[in-house]
């Protein structure tokens, strides 16, 4: 991780981070539905508009923070780091889901004052179904996979282009359209437009996100092994330019 950068900004990147994050998927959703009222067009320009944003705030908070934005990704980066030492603290831990899920919240109330809406009006999209819970598990299990594979194997150069890849493609092959990320489903709660989803449906949500994260972690150590613990205590160096620490981004 990026162990020289204090808590402080490293917490800002995430809030920052996220709060964009969730302002273009909901901002890119009242748009799209506003442009046309095809849904496939209104997913595509969605889903397009996510992966571009997705992309760019990895690269540009990557070296900051790690580009998380998403509660789960932190978590198992805390969980992996445990043996190598290098990983996130919980006080880090705590830090990072409390920002990112106020950020979320922030993104939503932006985008929905953006286009001249309540800034927050509760969603009605339902979205409890098992087969959802079951899109959710496959979304948040390949990301975390993707995000810890790629470190694991040297790569995470590529985590920008591969993450918001991978983001893109489970919005289409997805039932649940890819949330991914608890802290954006709640913040996705807070507008009533084509992103939103029913408070009602949180818990399920979160919760299949919490085991897709939990299955994606034992991909991780059944394919590319687990990291070897250190002795003694971490020595903290900044990330070379233009490579992230555990370069983990959300899925929206």
């Amino acid at each position: 991780m990026t162990a020289a950068v204090p808590l402080g900004r490293r917490v800002a990147a995430e809030g920052v981070g996220t709060a964009a994050l969730v302002a273009v998927v909901v901002g890119s959703g009242i748009q799209a539905t506003e442009l046309s009222r095809d849904v496939g067009v209104q997913l595509l320009a969605n889903s397009l508009a996510t992966v571009f944003g997705l992309g760019v705030l990895i690269v540009l908070l990557g070296p900051v923070s790690g580009a998380h934005f998403n509660p789960v990704v932190s978590a198992a980066a805390w969980w992996t780091g445990r043996r190598t030492g290098d990983g996130l603290t919980p006080r880090d831990l705590a830090a990072y889901a409390a920002a990112q899920t106020a950020g979320a919240i922030g993104g939503a109330v932006l985008a929905n004052a953006m286009f001249a809406q309540p800034l927050v009006t509760w969603s009605a999209h339902d979205r409890s179904a098992p087969h959802l819970w079951l899109g959710e598990m496959v979304a948040t299990s390949g990301l975390v996979l993707l995000v810890f594979g790629l470190v694991r194997s040297g790569r995470d150069r590529f985590a920008p282009v591969a993450v918001a890849s991978w983001i893109g493609a489970a919005y289409w092959f997805t039932s649940s359209t890819s949330f991914a990320n608890p802290a954006v489903t709640i913040g996705r709660a807070f507008t009533d437009s084509f992103a939103g989803i029913a408070p009602a449906s949180l818990p399920a949500f979160v919760a299949a996100q919490m085991a897709g994260a939990v299955l994606g972690l034992a991909l991780v150590a059944v394919l590319f092994g687990r990291p070897a613990p250190v002795s003694g205590p971490p020595v903290p160096a900044p990330a070379p330019a233009g490579e992230h620490e555990l370069t983990a981004a959300p899925g929206r």
